[in-house]
C-alpha cells in the first residue's frame, strides 16, 4: 500500500465506469486508496439495455442501480460511497435545457444550495484525505443538472477544505494538492473507433455521439493536460461498465470496440489539470506528479 490517496467525485452510478474508471482501476490496483462519491441514487435513470426493460425494474430502479454499483465498485478494486441525495432527471430531455430548470422535482440534487453540498464535499475530503481530485468541468463533462452541481460544488470544496474557518465542525482542514477534469468522451478517440467499424463493414454505433460532441463541445484533446496510461485495465473498465446492466446496452456505443483494439489504438485516458498547489510540467502521465509528499501535511 502507497500513501496516495485519489476522491473521484461523480454525480450517479455509471458515471464512475464511463469517466476515468481504468485510470481509478490502475492506481487502486497499484495501491493508492482509491474512493468514489456517487452523489445520487441515479433513481430517475432510464432503462436503456433492452434487455433490461422488463416488469419490477423500473419499479426497483434505486435498489437496483444500489447493487451494480457495488459490483461495478468491486470490477475496479475501488472503495466506495454514496452521498445519499435523488436524482434529478433530465425534465425537457436530453440535452437539459437551463430554462427547464423550474421543472426540476422537488428535493432533487440539482435544487440543494451550491455550498449545502459543498460542505458535504469537504467533510469527505477531510474525512479521507486526498491528495487528488476528479471532478467534472464547467459543463458537466456534459450539462445534466446533477453534473453542473457536481462541478460547482466541487469546487467549492477544494478552496474551502483547507481553510481552517471554514465550517470547522466538519473536521481537520485538509487541503488537497491537485484537481482534475474528467474527460472521458474524446471525440478523436471515438472517430477512431468509429471509421475502424465502417472499415471493418461493421455497423457503428458511435454516430449520434460524434455529432453531438463535435458541435456542442468542440475539442476537447486541446484542454487535455493529462493522459494515463492505463491500458492494462480496459477490461476492468468495460466489466464495471456491463454491471451497469440497466445503463449500459451491451450493443451500444460503450461497448462496441473490443478491449483489445481500445488497448492498440487508444491506451489512455484524458483529464485535465484544473487547479493544482504543487508544481508539475505538462503534459502529464501521472495524476500524483509533482505531488513529492504523499503522507499526512
Amino acid at each position: 500500500m502507497s500513501d496516495k490517496r485519489l476522491l473521484a467525485i461523480h454525480a450517479h452510478p455509471d458515471d464512475e465506469s464511463s469517466k476515468g474508471a481504468a485510470t481509478t482501476a490502475k492506481y487502486a490496483a497499484e495501491g493508492a486508496e482509491v474512493l468514489v462519491l456517487t452523489c445520487t441514487g441515479g433513481e430517475r435513470g432510464d432503462v436503456i439495455n433492452p434487455a433490461m426493460d422488463k416488469p419490477g425494474v423500473k419499479e426497483n430502479m434505486g435498489a437496483i442501480r444500489h447493487e451494480e454499483m457495488a459490483q461495478a465498485a468491486k470490477a475496479l478494486g475501488v472503495k466506495h460511497q454514496w452521498l445519499g441525495h435523488v436524482d434529478s432527471g433530465l425534465p425537457g430531455g436530453d440535452p437539459f435545457d437551463p430554462e427547464l430548470k423550474r421543472l426540476l422535482p422537488e428535493g432533487c440534487f440539482a435544487l440543494i444550495p451550491d455550498d449545502e453540498v459543498a460542505q458535504e464535499l469537504v467533510k469527505t475530503i477531510r474525512e479521507f484525505r486526498p491528495q487528488v481530485i476528479i471532478t467534472y468541468d464547467e459543463i458537466g463533462g456534459y450539462p445534466h443538472p446533477d453534473h453542473l452541481m457536481v462541478h460547482r460544488a466541487s469546487m467549492i470544496a477544494w478552496e474551502k477544505a483547507g481553510d481552517p474557518s471554514y465550517h470547522p465542525g466538519l473536521g481537520e482542514p485538509w487541503e488537497p494538492q491537485k484537481l482534475y477534469y474528467t474527460h472521458g468522451f474524446v471525440y478523436q478517440r471515438m472517430k477512431l473507433f468509429h471509421d475502424l467499424l465502417e472499415e471493418e463493414g461493421k455497423s457503428s454505433p458511435y454516430g449520434p455521439m460524434l455529432a453531438r460532441w463535435d458541435t456542442a463541445f468542440g475539442d476537447i484533446m486541446a484542454r487535455v493536460t493529462t493522459q494515463v496510461e492505463c491500458a492494462d485495465y480496459f477490461q476492468n473498465r468495460d466489466d464495471a461498465l456491463r454491471a451497469h446492466a440497466t445503463q449500459i446496452d451491451p450493443a451500444g456505443a460503450f461497448l462496441a470496440t473490443s478491449v483489445e483494439v481500445q488497448q492498440r489504438l487508444w491506451p489512455t485516458e484524458e483529464f485535465e489539470l484544473a487547479q493544482t498547489r504543487v508544481s508539475t510540467e505538462l503534459p502529464e502521465s501521472d495524476l500524483f506528479a509533482g505531488i513529492t509528499e504523499v503522507g499526512e501535511s
